[in-house]
C-alpha cells in the first residue's frame, strides 16, 4: 500500500508517471518509465503491470481526447483496429495469470530494452499532410493484424505498447507522425480498458499507488500531447532512449545478479 511508502519514493514516482505522461503522449514508450519504477519499489511483476495499466488509462485517454481534439484522429476509419486491439488485449492480459513471477522478471528488461533500440533504428516515413490512407480491403486487414498483435503485447507485457503503435502506423499507412500519434494514443486507451477490467477482475491492481500516478500521468499527457501536435517529437526522443535504456539495465541487473 502507498502508505507504508516514504515520501521520497512517493515524489519520485510521482516525477515518474508526470515524465512518463509527457513522453507517452509525445513519442509514446512512457510505460518503459513507469513498469521499472513499480518493480523498483518491489511490487510483484504481475500487480506493477496491473496497477500501470490503473495508471497508463489516465494518460491514455487524455492523449487520445487531445488528439481527437485536434482532429488528428477519426473514429469511424479505425473501427476494426478497435475491435481487434480489445480481442487481443483481453487474450494477452488472461495469459498473464499464467506466466511465472520469475520468467516475467527475467523477461521484462529484456522487452523493455528492445523497444527501444527498434525506437532508435526504425526509419520513420516523412508526410506533411493529414491524409488518412485510402479506405480498401487492405486496410481491414492491416488492422486486424496490427490491432491483434499489439492489443495482445500490450495486454501481456505493456511498456513501448505506443511507440510500436506510431512507428508501425507510419510504415503500414504512410500517415505523418502526429496521425499515427492520434491513433497510437486511441488503440493504447482501448488496449489499457480492456487490460484494466481483466487485471481488476483478477486481482491484480495496487489502487492507491494506481491513483496517484493517474492523476500526475493525466497531467503530462495533457501537456505532451500539446506540445507534440505544436513541436513534433524530435526533440523528445535522446531523453527518452536514454532514461529507458538506463532503467532497463538496472532491472536487469537487479533481475539476474
Amino acid at each position: 500500500m502507498i502508505e507504508l511508502l516514504d515520501p521520497t519514493t512517493i515524489a519520485v514516482l510521482a516525477l515518474v508517471a508526470f515524465s512518463a505522461g509527457f513522453i507517452d503522449a509525445v513519442a509514446g514508450g512512457g510505460g518503459m518509465l513507469t513498469v521499472p519504477a513499480l518493480l523498483s519499489i518491489g511490487l510483484p511483476p504481475h500487480i506493477a503491470l496491473g496497477t500501470n495499466k490503473l495508471s497508463a488509462t489516465f494518460a491514455s485517454s487524455t492523449a487520445a481526447f487531445t488528439y481527437y481534439k485536434k482532429k488528428l484522429f477519426s473514429p469511424a476509419f479505425w473501427t476494426q483496429a478497435f475491435i481487434a486491439t480489445l480481442v487481443g488485449a483481453i487474450i494477452g492480459t488472461l495469459i498473464v495469470d499464467y506466466i511465472s513471477t520469475e520468467w516475467l522478471e527475467k523477461s521484462l528488461p529484456l522487452i523493455i530494452l528492445a523497444v527501444a533500440v527498434y525506437t532508435i533504428w526504425h526509419p520513420q516515413p516523412k508526410a506533411d499532410n493529414h491524409e488518412l490512407p485510402k479506405d480498401d480491403p487492405k486496410i481491414k486487414t492491416k488492422q486486424w493484424g496490427q490491432g491483434l498483435a499489439l492489443g495482445f503485447y500490450d495486454g501481456v507485457v505493456g511498456p513501448g505498447t505506443g511507440a510500436f503503435w506510431t512507428v508501425s502506423s507510419m510504415s503500414l499507412y504512410k500517415m505523418n507522425i502526429l496521425l499515427s500519434s492520434g491513433l497510437a494514443k486511441a488503440m493504447n486507451f482501448t488496449s489499457n480498458i480492456a487490460s484494466l477490467v481483466t487485471f481488476i477482475i483478477l486481482g491484480h491492481v495496487n489502487w492507491a499507488i494506481g491513483l496517484t500516478m493517474g492523476i500526475c500521468l493525466m497531467a503530462g499527457a495533457f501537456i505532451g500531447a500539446h506540445s507534440a501536435i505544436r513541436f513534433g517529437a524530435k526533440f523528445i526522443r535522446p531523453v527518452f532512449v536514454t532514461v529507458v535504456v538506463v532503467m532497463a539495465v538496472k532491472l536487469a541487473y537487479s533481475a539476474w545478479f
